[in-house]
């Protein structure tokens, strides 16, 4: 199927032209026409299936009106929300980029940066609005922001807003939502905590599934690095060796971690960049340009900024450390081997991390094969040995499992019983994971 088959506008299909879109990805093809008859949906499926686009190409449909009155002040007409800034930014570029030929004002709002820019395009009236839930909430209690017209509502990356402990702020949010209204929810994940909220917000939602939930997708090559802890940032600077790796995303737990590799791989000059939650918006966005552009070839990231880091043709991405959630390996390495293409996603484990290590394969329902070429190998009997010390709390939110607050604990431990000798500083909720290859028909 072409998108030009699936009863868009003439001056959506002229964008999606533009953007050398042809083919819509399966959540597209089966999301779109659900959407455009306004009923309500319930999205799941894994990062990098094209889901941003599922909504909101039909969004921009329903929402353009060539007869409406253009007097006086715009009122928000759609609102999507998502846990984090990067992704906030992503999806209204998106709403840019498939809208270019409509009339339709788009704005997105996010915390970390002053807020008159923001309030001076609300006050000058906006027709979508792309919000994170804290910086949403503070403009509403400012009465900058009236939900009151919205006609439609985006809930998107759903297990990550619970993941985050934002499920009280998305509450409050739609509570002042009406009562009618079509409401979109995308989740990559589906937990019980998320179907719970779906059921109280959605109605005869239909129902959309894409890929086995928390599946890795197919075209991913996965290889596992058995290593000491103290040996990561020799086998890190190995690995970058191979100039075939033109580029790489690596994830590390913290944010001190992040910015202790930084500081390794610039001490034998290779440029390299972190992003996590202490940077600025500014120098969080500035590390991003440079790392789409090449001009860095390593991005650092903790798992807060992974869901916005969409590049193109990103081929690799390595876990530095293995997270402590296993859904979100999933979402790490879902940063690669995007829109069908090919990709690489190599994983360091030590001693320490073989428990994460079995939660991820028992997810995935994969055995990850072990890297040959590992020349900091660590020797059986000492991974066997560190392996049978009795394993401790692993954070997944207390005896009854999964907790509704961020799940960030350490190396050794979770919130469920504390912060794993983390300090508090260094916290940050556990997040996702970016990239393509050669250029097909490209799928938006």
């Amino acid at each position: 199927m072409l998108f030009d088959e699936l009863n868009l506008i003439e001056p959506i299909l002229k964008a999606l032209q533009t953007e050398g879109y042809t083919q819509p990805t399966p959540i597209q093809e089966q999301s779109i026409p659900t959407i455009l008859q306004s009923k309500d949906l319930l999205g799941c499926a894994q990062t990098g299936t094209g889901k941003t686009a599922a909504f909101a190409i039909p969004m921009l449909q329903l929402l353009h009106n060539p007869h409406a009155n253009v007097k006086g002040k715009t009122p928000i007409r759609a609102l999507v929300l998502t846990p984090t800034r990067e992704l906030a930014i992503q999806i209204e570029e998106s709403f840019k980029a498939y809208g270019r030929n409509l009339p339709l004002r788009h704005l997105v709002i996010f915390g970390g940066v002053g807020q008159k820019a923001q309030t001076d395009a609300l006050h000058r009236g906006v027709d979508i609005l792309v919000a994170t839930p804290g910086r949403l909430l503070d403009l509403m209690n400012q009465g900058f922001v009236s939900l009151r017209d919205i006609e439609i509502f985006v809930l998107d990356e759903a297990d990550r807003m619970l993941d985050m402990g934002f499920i009280h702020d998305v509450k409050k949010v739609i509570a002042k939502l009406p009562t009618k209204r079509q409401t979109l929810f995308f989740s990559a994940t589906m937990p019980s905590e998320i179907q719970k909220l779906a059921n109280t917000i959605l109605i005869n939602p239909t129902k959309v599934e894409v890929t086995p939930v928390s599946s890795t997708a197919e075209k991913i090559q996965q290889a596992i690095y058995f290593v000491e802890k103290n040996n990561k940032k020799d086998l890190l600077i190995h690995l970058l060796k191979d100039k075939e790796i033109e580029t790489a995303l690596v994830f590390t737990r913290t944010k001190h971690g992040a910015d202790r590799v930084v500081k390794e791989l610039l001490k034998v000059r290779i440029k390299a960049e972190a992003i996590h939650g202490n940077k600025s918006q500014n120098a969080r966005q500035r590390a991003l340009t440079n790392f789409k552009s090449k001009e860095t070839r390593v991005l650092v990231a903790t798992d807060i900024a992974a869901r916005g880091i969409d590049v193109d043709e990103l081929a690799h991405v390595i876990n530095y450390e293995l997270p402590n959630i296993p859904e979100t390996y999933v979402h790490r390495i879902g940063r690669t081997g995007r829109a069908g293409l090919s990709g690489t996603a190599y994983s360091f484990c030590d001693a320490e991390e073989r428990e994460f290590l079995a939660d991820i394969e028992k997810l995935i329902a994969l055995k990850i094969p072990v890297a040959e070429d590992n020349p900091y190998a660590m020797s059986w009997q000492g991974l066997m040995a560190k392996a049978a010390t009795p394993a401790k709390s692993k954070g997944r939110g207390g005896a009854g499992g999964r907790s509704a607050g961020p799940r960030n604990g350490g190396a050794r431990g979770g919130n469920g019983g504390g912060n794993g000798g983390q300090r508090k500083a260094d916290r940050e909720p556990n997040l996702s994971g970016a990239k393509r290859s050669p250029k097909p028909a490209r799928k938006a």
